[in-house]
């Protein structure tokens, strides 16, 4: 039977969002990793699936874009 891995909490204020120039949609930062998504809601979730990978959970709300 697998163990399931123990995952480290993370603070959503670690994530920077922001609005990327030149294009439609947002970027989020955390950690070496970014992603992007059309709203910042959707990068912030598509960042939390990434962080996932690591080993980090992020909880708490949706950062405010820059």
């Amino acid at each position: 039977m697998a163990t399931k891995k123990k995952l480290k909490k993370l603070s959503s204020g670690k994530v920077s969002i922001f609005k990327i120039e030149n294009r439609r949609g947002y970027a989020a930062v955390c950690m070496k990793n970014l992603t992007e998504g059309r709203s910042p809601v959707q990068a912030f979730y598509r960042m939390v699936k990434a962080v996932k990978r690591s080993g980090f959970e992020l909880s708490g709300r949706v950062p405010k874009a820059r």
